[in-house]
């Protein structure tokens, strides 16, 4: 796996993108990473993971008793183990977070990443103004391949979701969630 900077030149030709902040790389993470990686090697390009740091709620001031389940060195390390080719940090501060959905998609997406296939949850939105994936798709800019919901046992997997166990102390419904080793 690369991880490279935005400044870097780019160590691909054709891309297939996800992006989130991946916090924990749970078993929802693992079913987009799963499909982003199928779809590169369907297009013959290289899977490119595009994730934030610090997490927006901290730039946002949002942050009260957020408590983070991986550090950034862990999360690129695990998307490393899935098999991830590229990883992107973008700097999350205040001019990035009043970037619209469409400026991110132009600028950071298309303009610097290269992005040809955008993979990304059913409920994804991004940008300050929360474009989802079916008003990017009608665009037709890029390619978006939406995943579903994973669930585990009827319950659909969230890093909220396992944050509020670990909190309660139900580690062990936590760790289930999560599909391996939990940080606590």
């Amino acid at each position: 796996m690369k991880f490279i900077t935005l400044t870097d030149p780019l160590p691909y030709q054709a891309c297939v993108a996800t992006i989130g902040f991946f916090d924990g790389v749970h078993r929802g993470h693992r079913a987009l990473i799963e499909r982003l990686i199928a779809e590169a090697r369907a297009a013959g390009g290289e899977s490119v993971v595009l994730t934030f740091e610090p997490h927006p709620r901290i730039t946002l001031g949002r942050d009260e008793g957020l408590r983070l389940l991986t550090t950034l060195d862990e999360k690129i390390a695990l998307l490393g183990e899935l098999g991830v080719d590229n990883v992107i940090v973008i700097p999350f501060d205040r001019a990035f977070s009043a970037l619209t959905g469409a400026e991110f998609v132009e600028e950071y997406l298309i303009g610097k990443v290269g992005a040809e296939t955008l993979v990304a949850c059913y409920n994804h939105r991004f940008g300050h103004d929360r474009l989802d994936c079916d008003a990017l798709a009608a665009t037709e800019r890029l390619r978006v391949v939406k995943v579903g919901p994973c669930t585990v046992d009827g319950v659909r997997v969230s890093s909220t979701l396992i944050r509020r166990l670990l909190e309660e102390g139900k580690t062990e419904e936590a760790a289930r969630l999560r599909g391996a080793r939990l940080k606590s």
